[in-house]
């Protein structure tokens, strides 16, 4: 609820890693690995805003921000085909009036 996110490892209780306050206080109502590439991770806030974290190229700060102005967004899911070598991955946002949007990620931030 305080935009906090916790890495943890199965056998342990405490984080591995904590990034405090990482939406900038807002809530995440949305988090989900990237189903191409094991590093890559995609937090969505209650403001509408997608963060994509590389813990790979950056374990301190996401590596990007996207504000999806038009309309809000209530929850998002991710596809792709992991079997796959394309790196085609996609974001889906639902958006508050129920309209889908999808939206295909950068190759950096897709391919295995």
């Amino acid at each position: 609820s305080d935009g906090s996110i916790r890495l943890h490892q199965m056998t342990s209780e405490y984080p591995l890693m904590q990034w405090n306050g990482s939406t900038k206080g807002q809530p995440i109502i949305a988090l989900q690995w990237a189903l191409t590439r094991p590093a890559v991770f995609f937090a969505l806030d209650a403001s509408s805003n997608i963060y994509i974290w590389d813990l790979l190229e950056n374990d301190l700060l996401p590596v990007a921000e996207q504000t999806i102005p038009s309309e809000k967004v209530v929850t998002m899911t991710l596809l792709g085909e992991p079997e796959k070598a394309n790196g085609l991955l996609g974001i889906v946002l639902a958006k508050e009036s129920g309209q889908i949007d999808i939206q295909y990620v950068k190759k950096k931030w897709a391919l295995p």
